[in-house]
Formats: structure tokens, sequence, C-alpha cells
């Protein structure tokens, strides 16, 4: 039985990438899209919100100072 290969756009210049393991840089089409995406990511042009109400508390705190 044929299994039609999955198919995705590239994240950074959205061209169709085959999803194999064929495919080193899957989701991307490339290592240049790659490194722009994480250049992305590193200026924080891209981010993930923070959700509302959590308190950031650096991991060698006392304690007490955690919630």
């Amino acid at each position: 039985m044929n299994t039609p290969i999955k198919q995705v756009n590239c994240p950074t210049c959205q061209k169709i990438v085959r999803w194999t393991e064929d495919e080193p840089y899957r989701p991307f089409c490339s290592k240049k899209c790659q490194l722009i995406d994480f250049g992305e990511w590193a200026t924080e042009r891209y981010n993930i919100p923070e959700e509302e109400g959590t308190d950031f508390v650096e991991p060698d705190s006392p304690p007490e100072e955690r919630h």
C-alpha cells in the first residue's frame, strides 16, 4: 500500500518540504532557513508569551523565596 508522503511548508520561505528522514533540516528546506529562524528566536523577535501571574524564581534561590 502506498502511503502519501506528508509535505509541509518551510516556516521561513514557505517552500514545500517533504516530511521524510531524508530531509535533514525539516521542517525547514535548508540550513539557511533553519539559521534564519534561529536568529529570529535569538534576537527575541519570536517569543512565547508568559502566562499571567507566573513569577520567575532563580533555580538556586533559597527555598523561602520559591512559591
